[in-house]
């Protein structure tokens, strides 16, 4: 969710999944938008619509919190092993939380995917992170993180990455290798 009017782009890579989001927010409450994913591993593509919901938000002098509702419906697609060009009706839902200062951040996230036989699973994760130095507006702002995943039905269920976030004006670029060796790399446009 974004400032009222504005539009945000999202391209997301780690070991699992691409993922491209690409959403618009008519007000500061949600968003809509439309993703498209590929799950490299479970090898199928999904694409949904998307609607993000600002449940709340917590705005204190030195502290930002918030809590999203996210949820899509769309058509997961595979013709891997005995999916030949199988097509399923797909949703998810979800919930994130996070809570920032200008020098420690966290967040929390889940999403139940369903996808009839194509797939269905359970994702969290969850992030710590420490700003070495705080900028003023307009620095460039970088975040040392760690993030923590768990997806119980994954032959390999916990992932650990630690990452670096850079924040300048409208770019969000994230940059980590997990303890799997997979490259995470995420960028994020506001405008």
């Amino acid at each position: 969710v974004s400032y009222p009017g504005g539009w945000t782009m999202m391209l997301q890579n780690n070991g699992d999944v691409n993922s491209l989001h690409i959403h618009y927010s008519p007000t500061a409450s949600y968003s809509v938008g439309v993703r498209s994913e590929y799950r490299r591993k479970a090898d199928y593509y999904l694409n949904s619509l998307q609607m993000n919901n600002l449940l709340k938000r917590w705005n204190n002098t030195d502290s930002q919190a918030n809590l999203y509702l996210k949820s899509g419906v769309g058509v997961a697609y595979s013709d891997a092993g005995n999916f030949d060009s199988q097509s399923n009706a797909a949703g998810f839902t979800g919930l994130a939380a996070d809570w920032e200062n200008r020098r420690f951040f966290t967040s929390y996230e889940n999403r139940y995917l369903e996808a009839g036989q194509i797939d269905d699973r359970f994702v969290q994760s969850a992030r710590l992170g420490i700003a070495p130095y705080i900028g003023a507006y307009g620095d460039l702002h970088t975040w040392l993180m760690l993030e923590a995943e768990h997806e119980p039905e994954s032959d390999e269920p916990f992932t650990v990455t630690p990452l670096v976030r850079f924040f300048k004006d409208v770019h969000l670029i994230e940059a980590g290798i997990s303890n799997q060796g997979d490259v995470l790399f995420n960028w994020i446009i506001r405008y």
